[in-house]
């Protein structure tokens, strides 16, 4: 099976590829987290669509990853991969050239803005 990116990936088709449990719980301190040893990725209740996308995915990537605890280098390396599965690059540019408003390129892309973020800043850096 092919994982689609850009509006066509779907993360929750994906969890259930790799056999990873979501369960959705009032978490303190974050808004997704990955417990490798028992394959689940725990949610916060009740986010906005977009952004449970966004962090379903960038937990998802920690799975894809192998990582096992939370770093620095590990966060900016899911947020990385998330970025990656959730935007086209031809929608940003769709998106560009219709507004110059981010918080408008979220709502078109789907995606929270910290990923959003993530791959400008990487794109920038290209």
């Amino acid at each position: 099976m092919t994982i689609k990116t850009g509006t066509r990936y779907d993360p929750y088709e994906h969890a259930e590829v790799l056999g990873i449990n979501i369960v959705y719980r009032k978490l303190r301190t974050a808004n997704g987290l990955w417990v490798p040893d028992i394959r689940t990725i725990f949610l916060q209740r009740r986010m906005r669509a977009i952004h449970e996308r966004s962090v379903l995915t960038h937990e998802l990537g920690h799975v894809v990853l192998g990582h096992r605890e939370s770093t620095p280098k590990s966060e900016t390396q899911a947020d990385r991969w998330a970025a990656r599965r959730l935007i086209d690059p031809d929608e940003v540019i769709q998106a560009a050239q219709i507004t110059q408003d981010i918080g408008a390129w979220c709502h078109e892309l789907n995606v929270s803005a910290d990923i959003l973020e993530r791959y400008l800043t990487d794109t920038r850096a290209a």
